[in-house]
């Protein structure tokens, strides 16, 4: 999906990762990203939200929760929306500070003492029982917590993520919850609020988006002030402009800070560079002649289309394989000739990726824009120094 941007764009990243491979500094299955790269479309984001009035909180699951990005990022953006409890700890403990939490994953109750302990901008709530519990917590630290309402969606809910207040309750759940004393109403929230036109790549509104509109006008009437919206999703240069525009107050960039949204993977004039790719190795060859490369890292939602092997130069189509199957191995189209894949062979490859649910390797790097490359550390996953 994103191989051709790469290439173009950020070709030394592709040229250091097959020498860290090759060299046995990374193992298969591992993500290199650009650590620069990373730092410096995070300042572009930054700019042009102030630019534009709006505040950003950015999301790290899909670049593995690690914590130099975390830093580097946080430099120029620094609150953070936390998908997730585990991740909101590990963003916290690398020195960045708490904007959303309850982003996609509600807080467990008996945590929420503790991240409420952060002071964070917002906590957001799904429905009135979470909503009382984090009133509860929040009245045994002696604070009044700013919650933002998830609202239900309509017109585009992914699986494992439903959840949220229903439009036609929000007057009845806005009631309650304004007698909760440990909480402060302070906005909505929906998801997706925006994503990508397949075809072309351009940022759109959702009807999430317009039911958060109009969420936020209800409540403004009931006497709610300084309301704000945060506009989750595809969030990247191109999308700003639209957020302000419809009104919302804040974004949350996630693969805008790697260039990897649908957008970039078409245009390849956008801001923001491309930061990372996968590297794995040709693991054996299969009777009929296909190459199996390692896997580990695959994402179903992934887009993939084919693999460089830079020993040959030779670009080959990459299998679909189901999404309920392991990615132990990934095939690889037939080459035309035998001898152009030798088991071992350095396979790069570059797609829409959620790190944080794979069981690969993240190889930070740094130097590039300077010319000086060096591989500055390994990580799982989670975020944890290998």
């Amino acid at each position: 999906m994103f191989l051709d941007a790469v290439l173009a764009r950020n070709p030394a990243l592709v040229d250091v990762a097959v020498s860290l491979h090759r060299s046995g500094a990374v193992p298969p299955d591992t993500y290199v990203i650009d650590g620069d790269t990373v730092e410096a479309n995070a300042a572009l984001l930054a700019g042009e939200a102030e630019r534009l009035g709006l505040s950003l909180w950015f999301v790290v699951k899909q670049i593995g929760r690690n914590p130099a990005l975390i830093r580097a990022i946080a430099r120029h953006i620094p609150r953070f929306a936390a998908i997730d409890p585990y991740e909101a700890r590990l963003l916290h403990d690398a020195g960045a500070r708490a904007g959303n939490l309850g982003h996609l994953v509600q807080i467990p109750p008996r945590q929420l003492p503790e991240m409420l302990g952060w002071r964070p901008e917002t906590v957001t709530v799904f429905d009135l029982a979470n909503a009382r519990a984090v009133s509860d917590a929040a009245r045994r630290l002696g604070i009044v917590q700013d919650v933002l309402v998830r609202l239900e969606g309509t017109d585009k809910v992914y699986p494992g993520q439903e959840g949220g207040v229903p439009f036609a309750g929000l007057d009845d759940f806005a009631a309650a919850a304004e007698t909760l004393p440990g909480i402060r109403i302070a906005g909505v929230t929906a998801f997706p609020c925006v994503l990508c036109d397949p075809s072309t790549g351009a940022p759109a509104p959702t009807l999430n988006f317009q039911l958060a509109i109009k969420a936020r006008e209800l409540l403004a009437a009931r006497g709610h002030e300084g309301l704000k919206l945060s506009a989750p999703s595809a969030t990247s240069m191109a999308s700003l402009p639209l957020l302000a525009e419809l009104g919302a107050t804040h974004g949350e960039p996630g693969h805008a800070l790697t260039g990897t949204t649908p957008l970039h993977a078409v245009d390849h004039q956008q801001p923001e560079r491309p930061a990372y790719v996968y590297v794995s190795e040709v693991a054996h060859t299969l009777a009929d002649g296909r190459p199996a490369i390692h896997g580990g890292g695959f994402y179903p939602r992934a887009h993939i289309r084919d693999a460089l092997l830079p020993r040959t130069g030779l670009r080959l189509p990459v299998r679909d394989a189901p999404p309920e199957n392991i990615d132990y191995y990934r095939l690889l189209q037939l080459p035309t000739h035998a001898a152009d894949v030798q088991v071992g062979d350095t396979a790069v490859l570059a797609f829409r990726t959620q790190i944080f649910v794979t069981r690969s390797t993240v190889a930070v790097v740094a130097g590039l824009s300077t010319g000086e490359p060096r591989l500055t550390g390994l990580y799982d996953a989670q975020g944890r120094a290998r």
